[in-house]
Formats: C-alpha cells, structure tokens, sequence
C-alpha cells in the first residue's frame, strides 16, 4: 500500500474533497492510503505531523492554485521538501493545476503536470473528468506491485496499519447548501456565461472572413447573440435566467425577446461535495444530460447549440 500525501491550500478543501472521492477504487483495492492535514488526531502537534506523514508518502499531490502558491508553509516547507524527495527518487510528485495561476516559474514547474494538457481543473467543463485523469496520473505513479501470494499482501497490509494511528480515512461529511448558496451559484453561472458568449463571438468574426456577430445585452437576466455569413444570419439564441420551473438557465434557437418557448435548459443540482448545471438533455449533445457541468461545461454547451447550425453548413 503507497501514501499518498495532499499537499493543498485550505480554500482549495472542497477542491480535494472530490478528488478524495475519486481514488475510492484505488482505497478499495488497497493500493493507496491517502492523507491530508484533516486527519491529524486531536492534541497532535500540527507541525510535527504534517512534516512526519511527507517523510513517509510514496506520492505527494501538489494541488497548485492562486491560493497555494501565496501560502508560505505549502510553498517553502511542503514543496521544498517534496521536490527534495522527488530528486532522490524518494517518492513521485505530481502537481495538480486545480486553478489558473503562474505555476510554471515554481520550482516542479519542470515537472509532468495533471490532469492533462495542463489544463486546470476548474476550465474543465465536467470536474469528474478532470479528477479522472488526474487518477490515472496517480495510478501510473504507484509502485508497481509483483505478483505474489494473497498471504503475503494480507500480512504486510496488516503490519503496515499496526504501526498506524487505529481509525478510519472516511472522515468526510456531505456538504450542505442554502437556497442562497444556488442562488449564488446560478447568478455566477449566468453572468459568466454572458462574458463567454460576449468574447467567444467577438473571436468566432475576427478569424473568420464573412462572419459577423451581435451580442446584446437585454437586461440582467437576458442576453441575446446572432451569427451572420455574408450578411446572412445563421445562427440565432437568446440566453436568459429562468428554465425549466424558472430555476434555471434557458437556451432558445431565436433572439425574439417576447416568446417564451426555450429548446434547452440547465438547472442547478448539488452532490455531497458542490454545486453543479444539469442539462434537461433536448439538445443533440444529448450525453451532457448526465454530467456534472461547471460554468464553462455550461456555456461551453450552449455556445456548441448556437454554433451547430454554422458548422453544419460549413462541410
């Protein structure tokens, strides 16, 4: 069994959370013991701790954000001696970008980052995609276990958590959210994607000759976007606040302001861990409906309906 240390800022918590609950398999199987700050026995001294379970981990998480990099005892203590570790080939360090930030000037900026691409956890448009990349990342650290008697494992598991404080890694607890909280969530989504639409127009007619857009901005809960060729219009939509129960976010293939018929809709859904858009599942890109969406998964969906009638007529 390796140890697998997180590294993190505290603002990231709900951030490493999910990515808790996607090595389950790997807990399971018992290849992996994960730990973090959040299972320091009460009366423990914080710092001795931390600095014993690094000494001992077999992989050590880097979950990089804004908030990480500003932290002085994740920058100087836990990256320094992790990097430390990783050149003597002591343990396997995988820095996970969960946000944008400058991580490329740290000091395991050299290093093969996850999930992939580089691209942080947060622009993906569905987190459990993003988490199961970055497993496999870890799966692929692991040390590689020979084949050998199911006695032999069983014992050194056994002898391993003898010398292990005696108590369970389950120690987290479902999230709860105020009606405020979704309220929030879907403001923040909506204003996001109106910016979305804004710049992704404004790009779609710089690089193409022939192409011309509009984005109007209605009022705060309406905004609407047409996409011309040759001086003829494609592609139309009008995006506003209210779906299906007038919860949601609406997404109608015309820009007329009066009618209230919509052909897409997303609501806000939460799990144990976050907040999250489901899509109602009428557009073509019919498997969102069973995705966790962030905002960008979200907008990026929506833009793909308006942008669907354009690149059809393009092949």
């Amino acid at each position: 069994m390796s140890t697998v240390f997180f590294s993190y800022s505290h603002k990231d918590e709900d951030l490493r959370d999910r990515l808790e609950v996607h090595l389950a398999m790997l807990k399971r199987q018992g290849l992996i013991d994960a730990w973090h700050d959040r299972r320091i026995v009460v009366g423990s001294e914080l710092d001795n701790s931390i600095r014993s379970e690094l000494e001992k981990a077999d992989v050590i998480l880097l979950l990089v954000s804004p908030d990480f990099l500003a932290s002085d005892y994740c920058y100087d203590v836990e990256v320094k001696r992790a990097m430390e570790r990783h050149a003597a080939g002591e343990a396997k360090v995988i820095p996970v970008i969960l946000r944008h930030c400058d991580w490329k000037s740290a000091p395991f900026g050299k290093l093969l980052v996850a999930p992939k691409d580089a691209l942080p956890v947060k622009k993906w448009p569905d987190l459990d995609e993003a988490f199961l990349d970055v497993v496999q990342k870890i799966k692929d650290a692991l040390p590689k276990v020979k084949s050998t008697p199911d006695a032999p494992i069983r014992e050194k598991l056994i002898t391993k958590s003898a010398t292990q404080a005696t108590r369970s890694s389950n120690l987290r607890l479902a999230k709860t959210f105020t009606e405020a909280d979704k309220d929030r969530f879907l403001d923040e989504g909506f204003s996001f994607m109106s910016k979305f639409f804004e710049n992704s127009l404004q790009e779609l007619e710089r690089r193409n000759e022939g192409i011309e857009t509009t984005f109007r901005k209605i009022d705060a809960n309406r905004f609407t976007a047409v996409i011309y060729r040759q001086g003829e219009a494609v592609s139309r939509c009008k995006i506003q606040l209210g779906g299906r129960f007038e919860t949601g976010i609406s997404f109608s293939s015309n820009d007329r302001i009066d009618d209230g018929s919509y052909n897409e809709s997303l609501d806000v859904e939460m799990d144990e861990q976050g907040l999250y858009f489901k899509a109602l599942g009428m557009g073509d890109w019919s498997s969102r409906g069973e995705r966790h969406l962030t905002y960008e998964g979200a907008a990026e969906y929506f833009w793909s309906m308006l942008m669907r009638p354009l690149q059809d007529k393009s092949r």
